[in-house]
């Protein structure tokens, strides 16, 4: 039997909601067997985050050059980069790919407000990262630094997608949780047009790593051989009822339920 592999180069967080830990538990959930990078250690809780240590970019990349050599996947996720160099070497890598698949989560800013990557390395997420990227899915906030404009509403969520696919990307989820308002509005731009989802909000504090989670649903749907807006319609299905039935642990912002079923379009 022929499993498709994801590969995740993302930090760890202590607290299981985020992060490579999110990423495994849903690629596990879309049957994606999950090869990971870990690019920095956190000390966090549904709380914040209290530390961070970031991996050296030598031993990123020694993870990363490990797992393409013997278990080559069939799409990449970034998620938390933390510095400019850790930005460097996985653009290195993801540049040596054919095709790349590359799904780029512009992490920046945690669900808490904790800063999780140096301003010198948001430049080269732009210029180095952005073009490499089949498609990258930014918060309004991220999307925001991105674009250096605000994105507040569906009218800048659109504007906003559309200047990312001019700035190199293939395409541009800009992600509308953060919005006001008892709906959710997400908007994908690509080279066929536009595409908007709207859900109903759910009232909870259980939205930590929802960002990790929906990057990873998209990236195991693109290593299963998904087409683009398919996988993305299946990872917002999925992270939609994933918050729905949040277990509530924690006393913060806990995590959402990776254990729910999987939509799965055929590949």
């Amino acid at each position: 039997m022929t499993i498709p592999i994801a590969l995740s180069i993302a930090g760890s967080d202590s607290g299981g909601g985020a992060g490579i830990q999110a990423d495994l538990r849903t690629f596990h959930a879309f049957g994606v067997h999950g090869t990971t990078a870990v690019t920095a250690i956190t000390a966090q809780n549904t709380l914040g985050v209290t530390a961070i240590h970031p991996v050296p970019a030598e031993v990123v990349r020694a993870q990363i050059e490990a797992v393409l050599t013997d278990l080559p996947p069939g799409a990449v996720k970034s998620g938390m980069l933390a510095t400019a160099g850790l930005v460097e070497a996985t653009a290195s890598a993801i540049a040596g790919l054919t095709p790349p698949n590359y799904v780029l989560d512009p992490v920046m800013v945690a669900t808490s407000g904790a800063r999780l990557l140096e301003p010198e390395a948001e430049l080269m997420i732009i210029t180095r990262l952005l073009p490499l990227a089949r498609l990258v899915t930014p918060n309004l906030d991220e999307a925001s630094i991105l674009v250096g404009a605000p994105v507040r509403t569906p009218e800048e969520m659109r504007a906003a997608a559309a200047q990312l696919v001019e700035m190199g990307a293939a395409a541009a989820l800009v992600k509308g949780g953060h919005m006001d308002g008892d709906e959710l509005v997400d908007v994908l731009c690509d080279k066929e047009g536009w595409t908007e989802w709207r859900h109903p909000r759910h009232l909870t504090r259980s939205t930590h790593g929802t960002g990790c989670t929906l990057s990873a649903a998209i990236t195991a749907g693109l290593a299963r051989g998904t087409p683009l807006r398919p996988a993305v319609d299946d990872a917002l299905n999925f992270l939609w009822r994933a918050i729905a039935s949040a277990p509530g642990i924690g006393t913060g912002h806990g995590p959402v339920n990776h254990f729910v079923d999987a939509p799965r379009h055929p590949g």
